[in-house]
């Protein structure tokens, strides 16, 4: 059983357009997935969202962030963790419908803890 005070520390690779939707929600909320983006994909760990900005979001964009946000764990614990690769390539799965949900079970702000660039 969690406490209401418990929280989940998640970590999502970015983009700059991802990115420039955060700095709008003043990084208070994940903008909408878009038709072709059914899942929000956070994942468990730092270095697993670092492989992904640094080598996809640059490649994709030129640029590439990795954010941290809390999320209450009362909410998360209806997703289970995915590994989808090695033994650090874990994820949280979020249906696109409830990326509000989500969203209204932040606390605090979304941060952005590193930048990579072309």
């Amino acid at each position: 059983m969690t406490t209401p005070n418990e929280l989940t520390v998640m970590y999502r690779p970015v983009g700059p357009e991802e990115l420039e939707l955060l700095r709008q929600s003043d990084f208070k909320r994940w903008p909408p997935r878009l038709p072709e983006q059914p899942i929000f994909y956070p994942v468990t760990n730092e270095e697993y969202a670092a492989e992904i900005a640094g080598r996809w979001n640059v490649r994709d964009g030129g640029y590439g962030a990795v954010t941290r946000f809390q999320v209450r764990t009362s909410f998360m614990i209806r997703y289970q963790i995915q590994r989808v690769g090695g033994s650090h390539h874990t994820e949280w799965w979020v249906p696109a419908e409830d990326l509000e949900d989500l969203n209204d079970n932040i606390v605090g702000s979304i941060e952005v803890i590193r930048e990579f660039k072309s």
